[in-house]
């Protein structure tokens, strides 16, 4: 009734195309399951395509992967506050360390097994991080834990804000600024990370060591202005379901809630069973549109919890037929930028809610 395909020949394409395209470490990201890819699974084929390191938002994330048998360092980066730290620690989970609490609780945290941890910080963004005042002090402790044995610094990261060429160079100063400080306190990390997908691609000067591949992992492209052919990514989702019900109707027959859709004419109406539930967005309500047998069928009316209608006219379409709201255009299915689009968001937003209720099943192109 309702199924996304995920393409894992295509993520680890992706991720070996962005490295040879970087020169450097890629760290594939695969928090909020795998952008609703699957984080496992998304895992296993970003590793097969070259990535050395996986990036997670929590440790709850990361301990998942690890109890699927994920063996390759995983990093996670944003906390509760006072998060204990242990089971993370003893399973070799790198920690993303913003603030001086954070930075003793993964030192207490280490038995036999000393904490690594990547110190995150502020360069501009506004979310967390060690900001300025607080890097000197952090730095300093950081380097005498590490010199006692109780934790190792692997790592100095940052994220940039995208907004323009101008604020991302200026990040990038204030990244270049906190790694001097982090030097004179002693600190020599094996990996300095800026980067995520935008830049990674568009500010060769903020690839360092490596870099956090997100979204382009996915296939999909991170610029306004640039598809996922453009850069020579493949998207690795297709969302698909099949036709539910059929009904001819005529002219003036009111669709869905509100009535927001009224035929014009004599018309036939096709249910599809994929609603907001499923992480098909309300907000596209009259403007999202499915490809059926080869044609292009807008939504008519509310996109409900469940299901929603297009308008085929006098299109024959039958129950059963598949409907495609998504997928690699470059074989001739939607983009799945025309849903986000006409929801008014980006394209991270549509493919990361798909739901839970919809089966995912991996192939391999």
């Amino acid at each position: 009734m309702r199924e996304a395909t995920i393409d894992v020949g295509a993520i680890a394409a992706n991720v070996a195309r962005l490295r040879r395209l970087t020169g450097v470490e890629v760290i594939a990201v695969v928090k909020a399951d795998g952008y609703g890819h699957g984080a496992v699974r998304s895992a296993v084929a970003a590793l097969e395509g070259g990535a050395t390191r996986l990036g997670v938002a929590d440790v709850g994330e990361a301990l998942a992967l690890r109890r699927a048998g994920i063996e390759a360092p995983i990093m996670a980066w944003l906390h509760a506050p006072g998060e204990k730290f242990e089971e993370a620690v003893a399973l070799g989970i790198e920690l993303g360390i913003s603030s001086y609490d954070q930075l003793l609780a993964a030192a207490a945290a280490g038995g036999e097994r000393a904490a690594v941890v990547h110190l995150k910080v502020e360069t501009g963004l506004g979310r967390n991080g060690l900001p300025p005042a607080e890097q000197h002090r952090v730095f300093a402790e950081a380097a005498r834990l590490e010199r006692i044995g109780r934790l190792r610094v692997v790592g100095i990261f940052s994220h940039l804000s995208n907004t323009s060429e101008a604020d991302d160079r200026a990040a990038l100063a204030r990244f270049h600024e906190a790694l001097v400080a982090a030097a004179a306190r002693g600190l020599a990390p094996r990996l300095r990370h800026l980067a995520a997908s935008h830049a990674a691609i568009a500010l060769p000067e903020a690839r360092f060591d490596a870099v956090r591949i997100g979204i382009a992992m996915y296939g999909l492209s991170p610029f306004a202005d640039r598809t996922s052919a453009d850069l020579g990514l493949r998207p690795a989702m297709t969302l698909r379901a099949a036709v539910a019900a059929v009904r001819r109707v005529p002219a003036g027959q009111g669709v869905s809630y509100g009535y927001q859709h009224r035929t014009s004419a004599e018309t036939t109406l096709a249910l599809v069973p994929l609603g907001y539930a499923d992480g098909v967005p309300r907000g596209a309500s009259g403007g999202g549109a499915v490809r059926i047998g080869g044609l292009v069928f807008p939504v008519a009316g509310r996109i409900a919890m469940d299901q929603f209608v297009v308008d085929v006219g006098d299109h024959p379409v039958a129950v059963g037929d598949p409907v495609t709201l998504f997928g690699d255009p470059e074989r001739g299915l939607p983009a799945v930028e025309e849903w986000a689009d006409s929801a008014g968001t980006i394209n991270y937003e549509i493919v990361t809610r798909i739901g839970p209720r919809v089966p995912r099943r991996q192939v391999s192109t």
